[in-house]
């Protein structure tokens, strides 16, 4: 890939896969670093991605890759001493329904929420999903349909006081 192939395909996909690792972290500013160190080990590896049949697929498994080592990073060095001397961080109020999706994202095992946001989010097909995740398609199907039953589950929850159009956009298959 010359660095003019790669440059379109940066604008043709940062956004969107920015979006992506997003709906998968539940963090704009998280997702928009992991996304970028994906694209720098990509320029790397630019060679190599020439030969690849979906760079962007490569791009976007390695984001998400960083952002489960960063969590887990973050994870193994809290401490809950170290919380009592931090001053506390104060940021804006996210919107309620990004919040209650979020949530019940986060609630979802992993392979379930993959799916549904390469599915839903990346608007990849049943195929290209599996493709990606190293599944066979049935595999994509049972988890695309038991992500969505757990969603409206936990959507329709009256703690999460969530409307309808939470769930709009994932009804197609």
């Amino acid at each position: 890939m010359d660095p003019d192939e790669f440059d379109e395909l940066y604008e043709a996909s940062h956004r969107r896969l920015t979006a992506q690792v997003y709906a998968m972290t539940g963090s704009w500013d998280e997702a928009q670093e992991c996304v970028q160190e994906a694209f720098e080990r990509a320029w790397a590896r630019r060679e190599q991605l020439r030969r690849a049949e979906h760079p962007e697929a490569w791009i976007r498994t390695t984001a998400h890759r960083l952002a489960i080592s960063r969590w887990r990073r973050v994870v193994r060095s809290r401490r809950p001493a170290d919380r009592a001397l931090a001053r506390p961080v104060v940021t804006a109020s996210p919107d309620a329904d990004h919040v209650t999706l979020v949530d019940a994202l986060r609630q979802l095992p992993d392979a379930q929420r993959r799916a549904l946001v390469l599915h839903y989010v990346a608007d990849l097909s049943v195929r290209d999903v599996a493709a990606e995740l190293g599944v066979a398609e049935g595999t994509v199907k049972a988890r695309l349909s038991r992500g969505r039953a757990a969603l409206a589950v936990l959507l329709a929850d009256p703690q999460h006081d969530a409307g309808p159009e939470l769930t709009g956009g994932l009804h197609h298959a």
